[in-house]
């Protein structure tokens, strides 16, 4: 039997785990707080969970063993083992940490529960990064990787994108934006929610966004039970709700200043960068054009601005850190699956970066045709993990084409295909949308 078919089986029939048949570890470890539950059953194989980048002051209220809690219980019932680090640093960006905080719990686990035969390591948003960059870390203990709608260039692509769109606002809308070395965060990040909510009430105001959201590669496109829109104003608005949700503490607020803190300087620069060729490569170039004429602005114009704007250098020993902790170099023996929607804004062209490192025999990348960040259903989250499955113990990839992977994951019952737009804040049941996908190259890779 397939892992896939497996998988299909465990969602629509596995028996119900009792609390009384899972044994709960917590504490703490070196300040990094961890939860463990392992199931009466035991088959001596460990999910190893990396959370993504908290917003500043948030910590859930339980550690996070899985993206979609659906999928917790289906996976204790058929044996699996499931922990998870807190990190020593929950807040912002913390790949460094994740990875030390990490192995020290999978060495707890071995002292206090025993030496698993197996590990996989999964991840949504910034875990699915931590997860492949833990992957490379750690060659001989991990033994696969699921990373799920991460930005899996790594941290220099990603706050460097982030520095592209805030410059841009910076340049055309606001000049008196901070996007390095930002003195107060909290009120740059004020100020510059109230300049992109006046930039939305005009068509040239949406232009602008529209142009500065390109070079980030943030789709038109962020709902989860809806297609992409073809209005125009409809998919900038939706692009900068995610940018505002997202985004906004990279480029002008605490992320951005955490950053900077722990690389003791400023790692992403923009200097020698030409603003149009990005655009040229940007996948979201025909929406551009389209907010330019329909305002009747002359896009060549604001990209001479660009061009001329002063650039924001960066500190080498900063940018070497942030290369050295937070990018993945493609290195290792393990098969790494990735998950993703078409529409998220951690741009799929994420993928295609981190995909052209990888030996593309260890490798394989999916995605669903859904807006939204993380928008993917714990039917497809555990389809896309019982591939990573079978391909560590056979030795050999399954199918991974989109008609046996929806087959696989309808089998599952609704609740396992549930999905609240947070967003958007609109629930709803989504069908599996596994769909054939080949993204291009992020415009620029810091």
């Amino acid at each position: 039997m397939t892992g896939i078919l497996a998988a299909a089986l465990i969602v629509t029939g596995a028996p119900a785990i009792g609390a009384d048949d899972v044994r709960v570890h917590t504490g703490a470890i070196d300040g990094a707080r961890y939860r463990v539950e392992v199931p009466s059953n035991w088959n001596g194989k460990l999910l190893l969970y990396n959370h993504g980048i908290y917003p500043p002051g948030y910590v859930p209220e339980e550690i996070e063993l899985a993206n979609r809690a659906e999928a917790k219980p289906v996976l204790l019932g058929e044996g699996y083992a499931l922990a998870a680090s807190l990190y020593s640093k929950p807040n912002g960006f913390s790949a460094r940490e994740a990875v030390r905080d990490q192995t020290a719990l999978l060495s707890w686990f071995d002292r206090n529960v025993g030496r698993p035969e197996q590990v996989l390591t999964w991840g949504a948003s910034g875990g699915g990064l931590n997860a492949v960059l833990l992957s490379e870390r750690l060659p001989h203990r991990i033994d696969g990787a699921l990373a799920m709608c991460g930005p899996v260039a790594g941290g220099s692509a990603l706050f460097g994108q982030a520095l592209d769109l805030g410059f841009t606002v910076r340049t055309l809308l606001a000049p008196e934006l901070e996007v390095v070395r930002i003195a107060d965060p909290g009120a740059n990040l004020a100020k510059a929610h109230q300049v992109i909510a006046k930039a939305l009430e005009s068509p040239d105001g949406r232009a602008r966004l529209a142009l500065a959201n390109a070079f980030a590669d943030v789709p038109g496109w962020s709902t989860a039970h809806h297609p992409r829109s073809t209005d125009v104003a409809e998919q900038i608005r939706q692009q900068t709700k995610f940018v505002q949700a997202v985004y906004d503490q990279l480029a002008w607020g605490a992320h951005r200043t955490d950053l900077e803190a722990q690389a003791g300087g400023n790692p992403t620069g923009n200097t020698g960068v030409d603003y149009r060729g990005l655009l040229a490569r940007s996948s979201e170039r025909g929406l551009v054009r389209q907010a330019y004429r329909d305002a009747g602005l002359d896009l060549g114009a604001d990209l001479a601005r660009l061009a001329a704007a002063p650039r924001v250098e960066a500190d080498k020993a900063a940018e070497r850190w942030l290369g050295r902790v937070g990018t993945p170099a493609g290195r290792g023996r393990q098969p790494v699956v990735t998950l993703h929607p078409i529409g998220d804004g951690v741009a799929p062209e994420h993928e295609r970066t981190y995909g052209d490192r990888v030996d593309p025999g260890r490798l394989r990348q999916l995605f669903v045709n859904r807006g939204g960040h993380c928008q993917h259903t714990a039917a497809e989250e555990l389809t896309a993990l019982s591939v990573l499955r079978d391909r560590v113990e056979t030795g050999r990839w399954p199918s991974t084409s989109p008609e046996r992977l929806n087959a696989e994951a309808n089998r599952s019952g609704p609740e396992f295909r549930f999905l609240y737009d947070w967003l958007h804040g609109e629930p709803g049941t989504a069908a599996p949308a596994f769909r054939r996908y080949h993204p291009d190259p992020l415009p620029r890779v810091v």
